[in-house]
């Protein structure tokens, strides 16, 4: 399987985090997983990318033109797919994967999920979209969800949508499930 993970490209991590995060990329490449990803080469990106690699993992790094410029791309990348903007990446990023998993990141990463998540509410795509709610980062996100459920601003049950794990097993489940 494809599976696209969106991660923070920050290096400023909790221990805790980077290990999960590792311990998700060694999982992909015992499973045969191909990672599907932003492609940079810092932050949780390219600890989940070595990861993958160092367990003898296949990656896909869609990386818009002006990190390629910089020189931003990580050495772990195998298929490199080069991209406008970040409006292209995404769409690129979701035409390569089966699936989707969200790790801690700030406003790309929020941008990506929600615009997975908003394609599939429409029909666009049924494939699985899993936050890994590690350390509980994503729980206020998902307090958030709830009450915006509550107050009757989304048609249907989000989690239809976007399932959460808190676990490694829970993921793997998840994604094995769909």
């Amino acid at each position: 399987m494809n599976i696209c993970v969106f991660c923070s490209a920050s290096d400023e991590q909790q221990a805790e985090v980077v290990r999960h995060t590792e311990e998700l990329g060694a999982w992909m490449a015992r499973q045969g997983h191909t990672l599907v990803y932003g492609g940079v080469d810092s932050g949780l990106m390219e600890r989940l990318a070595r990861a993958v690699k160092a367990g003898g993992g296949r990656t896909i790094g869609v990386v818009p033109e002006k990190l390629l410029r910089e020189g931003r791309v990580s050495a772990c990348v195998d298929v490199e797919i080069g991209c406008a903007d970040l409006s292209d990446r995404k769409q690129l990023l979701m035409d390569q994967s089966d699936a989707f998993v969200v790790l801690p990141g700030g406003i790309g990463t929020l941008d990506e999920m929600f615009c997975v998540a908003a394609s599939a509410t429409i029909g666009f795509h049924r494939k699985p979209l899993v936050v890994y709610n590690m350390c509980n980062f994503w729980q206020p996100l998902i307090d958030l969800l709830d009450a915006l459920a509550r107050q009757g601003m989304m048609r249907g049950e989000w989690h239809r949508h976007i399932a959460v794990a808190t676990t490694l097993d829970e993921l793997a489940r998840l994604l094995s499930a769909s």
